[in-house]
């Protein structure tokens, strides 16, 4: 039988027991110990089989239990001094509230000094706080998710804003033949760490966003508390939808490109309602700033807009003006086909009519969206139009970034776009194992010590730690492996052969995350008889872990991993290569910490920054792989290796088999060596020397309080400054912006470098560093010297004219028209100028904000 409704029903917990309910329901103590050390004692059999899920334990806990629990005084204190430690935790000052404090301080009586804001708005489509909370699917999720964690231990007044789907993400297991099959859960937030947001009389608060044919989409606003951080999620699974309003959010990254758009068009325009209603319901500080993260709820920018041409009576430009100047973007995709694109006509059917946006012209959206292709509307590109500032996710990215979304600002260098980078990081305290928690102190983990002070400890106690995480997830392994068979329809008769898969003595490799192309989960297979032969030895063998899930519809991804269960299938290997299905957060966690190294070998430069690694480092594994994403600027050659990749090989497969290549001669000729290599007393010396300064050097910088603190004094803080400066005197500053940006696009094309002159001494070659004169003429076409920069730039030059290695001065009016400028000279050999004209503007980021240049001819 089925049942015909589902519902879930709250524990009765003792009213002396009710804390426990309040520490279930704020996420922090997902990485939290003594949290997690308070629920696990009230059933310590219950907390293990249900994965360290307080809800579901309290809702399964006998009351006779709880009743014996309440009455035991010992007990009673732990749960006090949790709760009070939670509150402390809710309410001290913190890094933010400080740095707050310090900035107030210095910038008495400076109006325009810079300012932290009161709140941030944080847009994502995925979360991955807790595997309690299935609402993600890979390396976006789980990076928002410790966005908002770091956020939280630091005080930052962050909102997090998403979709709630009501089948989360597919759960993964395999058929008998090894091909990936898709399971959606029904989830029901009734059993979740989750609240609703509601009127006082109790009725759920909705949103309502307009859809075609005068229809309306009904959104419950659901929150979960993330430490200090509230997570507002919408649900469209509410009676008053038509049944396929009712679906919108029923799967991550599900359905076609109709129901993906109305998935946007909830998350960013229903999203921005959601935190109003929300900060109006709470007395919440409305957010000064809104972080999009990635281009999927880009539509945030748009909503907003509305509310200030209605509210404020500005007109689109101004409005755009205003919001720009307040809104980050994070772009985490290094290939245009990862960009969301929906053809024009779509969009104008949602956005056609003024409905959906009440006063904006459908071509103003349009033009936001706009790319080469005419027929599509790119969301990558509106968030870049919607935001002043934009980021790319580790210093590689932000140059590809530069390269891929150059378009956008025609006329400048690739240096010159306006995207900068914050490399992410991740959280400590989720990550990093325990037993590396208690040797660093419970306070340095997520902090930027790292193990500088951490020299007493021996090589041998951090070697036996190492061994006896392996251990632990060599148990569990087993524990998968006897499971995915199970599934797969084996007989348990005939695994008695998993009890001894895997080796706790043995150097373990892992390789997890999403299975696109790029990321090469074969490449490892290149050549199965060396692979095989370095699982096999005899003396020095070994093994090595592979999870991770394709999406649905590539049919690739999944034949990637077929051939990889099938190669792990085989008896000859299968003691020391396996495929687990099901990755999430809760068999992560293992790989951390329990792999010697992490193996990563994407095709450079497609990996954004790729943080799985990094969670290893924290746990002191040591990284092999391809120089991409975060490895490209943080591997020092002490820290792990670098697989040499084969630039300028254009054919793939022998780029692939060249990799490859080069993968098995690292891990047969450096990585096996070192690890076996012992001394007397049985430690590997050279490979705890390279453990060690892992810990050391990459602990501090991949923490995502670093990455929190970066994105609070180069993005936050600014936004927030420009912000406030726009809105000042009834947004006069933003209307003064807009009008300038009118004059500019009526003179642009008028502008012109008219003549230029490069003064050398007489009669000699200049010397380097040598000051020469250089002197132009430029019409302005109406626009005055205060609106534009004339820049003289200097570099080197080649065959095809093109300057390299450049230095730009500013030139200074002289006389009508005529600008001058020094400068030295800044190399030897050939050399070569120019004259351009920019932009000025006080509320410009950059002088290449608006993508205007005029270059002597």
């Amino acid at each position: 039988m089925k049942a015909v409704r589902r519902f879930a029903v709250r524990a009765g917990l003792p009213e002396s027991l009710a804390e426990l309910g309040t520490l279930a329901n704020n996420l922090r103590w997902t990485w939290h110990p003594p949290t997690q050390d308070l629920f696990a004692a009230v059933d310590p059999q219950a907390w293990e089989e249900l994965g360290g899920d307080p809800l579901r334990m309290l809702e399964q806990a006998p009351a006779e239990r709880l009743r014996r629990l309440a009455a035991d005084e010992e007990f009673m204190m732990r749960v006090r001094a949790v709760s009070d430690d939670l509150r402390r935790y809710m309410t001290s000052d913190r890094w933010y509230q400080r740095r707050q404090e310090e900035l107030t301080h210095r910038a008495a009586g400076d109006p325009s000094a810079t300012r932290l804001p009161k709140s941030i708005a944080y847009f994502s489509m995925e979360f991955g706080v807790t595997e309690a909370l299935p609402n993600y699917s890979g390396g976006l999720g789980i990076l928002a998710g410790d966005h908002m964690k770091a956020a939280s231990d630091m005080g930052v007044p962050l909102i997090g804003v998403g979709l709630l789907y009501r089948s989360g993400y597919f759960r993964q297991s395999l058929s008998a033949e090894g091909w990936q099959v898709e399971h959606y859960p029904v989830i029901d937030p009734r059993g979740l760490p989750l609240e609703p947001l509601t009127e006082p009389s109790g009725v759920p608060l909705l949103v309502h966003v307009s859809m075609p044919g005068g229809r309306v989409l009904r959104a419950r606003i659901w929150k979960a508390n993330v430490g200090r951080v509230p997570l507002l999620l919408l649900d469209s699974d509410v009676e008053e939808n038509d049944a396929d309003l009712r679906g919108v959010t029923d799967r991550l990254y599900g359905g076609d490109q109709d129901h993906r758009i109305r998935q946007e068009i909830l998350a960013g325009i229903g999203g921005v309602r959601a935190v109003r209603t929300y900060c109006e319901l709470t007395g919440h500080p409305q957010p000064e700033v809104f972080h999009t993260n990635e281009g999927h709820a880009g539509f945030l920018g748009l909503e907003r807009v509305r509310e200030l041409m209605a509210a404020e009576g500005l007109d689109f430009d101004q409005a755009l003006s205003a919001v720009r100047a307040g809104t980050v973007f994070t772009t985490h995709t290094p290939v245009p086909a990862g960009i969301d694109r929906f053809p024009v006509d779509l969009v104008r059917h949602y956005f056609g009519g003024g409905n959906l946006l009440p006063g904006l012209d459908v071509q103003r959206v349009l033009a936001l969206g706009a790319e080469e292709n005419v027929g599509m509307f790119n969301m990558a590109h509106m968030g870049l139009r919607l935001a002043q500032r934009a980021n790319g996710v580790s210093k590689l990215h932000g140059e590809v970034s530069r390269s891929m979304f150059g378009g956008l600002w025609p006329g400048f260098d690739t240096h010159e776009v306006p995207i900068k980078s914050v490399t992410n990081g991740v959280h400590g305290p989720t990550w990093a194992a325990r037993e590396i928690s208690k040797l660093l102190g419970e306070s340095e983990v997520d902090s930027e010590v790292g193990l500088t002070g951490f020299q007493p400890v021996t090589d041998a106690l951090l070697w036996e730690l190492r061994c006896g995480l392996r251990e632990r997830l060599v148990h569990e392994v087993r524990r998968r492996v006897r499971e995915a068979w199970l599934q797969r329809g084996a007989s348990a008769l005939e695994l008695s052969w998993t009890e001894g898969v895997f080796d706790p003595n043995v150097l373990t490799v892992g390789f997890a995350r999403r299975v696109p192309t790029y990321k090469r989960l074969t490449l490892m297979l290149r050549d199965p008889a060396r692979l095989k032969a370095l699982l096999l030895d005899p003396d020095r063998p070994v093994q090595l872990v592979v999870a991770g899930k394709s999406h649905p519809a590539d049919d690739g991804g999944k034949a990637l991993i077929q051939q990889i269960v099938r190669f792990a299938d085989d008896p000859e290997v299968r003691h020391r290569i396996v495929f687990l299905p099901d990755y999430d957060m809760s068999m992560a966690r293992y790989l951390y910490w329990g792999c010697d190294v992490w193996l990563n070998n994407p095709m450079r430069p497609l990996e954004a920054c790729g943080t799985s690694g990094m969670k290893a480092a924290l746990n002191g594994g040591l990284n092999l792989s391809i120089r991409d994403g975060w490895w490209d600027e943080l591997y020092d050659g002490r820290n792990g290796w670098a697989i040499p990749t084969a630039d300028g090989v254009t054919d793939p497969v022998r780029r692939d088999d060249l990799e490859a290549s080069a993968l098995y001669d690292l891990l047969g000729s450096q990585v096996v060596p070192t690890f076996y290599d012992r001394g007397g007393d049985g430690v590997p010396g050279k490979w705890m020397e390279l453990v060690r300064h892992t810990l050391a050097s990459l602990g501090p910088k991949v923490q995502a309080t670093r990455m929190v603190r970066e994105y609070v004094e180069s993005f936050y803080a600014p936004a927030a400054t420009s912000a406030a400066r726009a809105a000042t005197e009834g947004f006069q500053q933003a209307k003064d912006l807009a009008a300038y940006r009118g004059r500019v696009d009526a003179a642009w094309h008028h502008v012109r470098v008219t003549d230029s002159e490069l003064t050398l001494p007489d009669g000699k070659t200049p010397v380097i560093g040598e000051r020469v004169q250089v002197r132009s003429s430029v019409e302005l076409a109406g626009l005055q010297p205060t609106d534009v920069e004339v820049q003289a730039v200097v570099g080197r030059v080649g065959d095809t004219d093109d300057l390299l290695d450049v230095v730009t001065v500013s030139m200074k009016p002289d006389s009508d028209g005529t600008y001058v400028a020094e400068l030295p000279l800044p190399h030897a050999g050939a050399l070569g100028y120019t004259v351009r004209v920019l932009p000025k503007h006080d509320l410009l980021a950059s002088t290449a904000e608006l993508g205007r240049v005029i270059l002597a001819n």
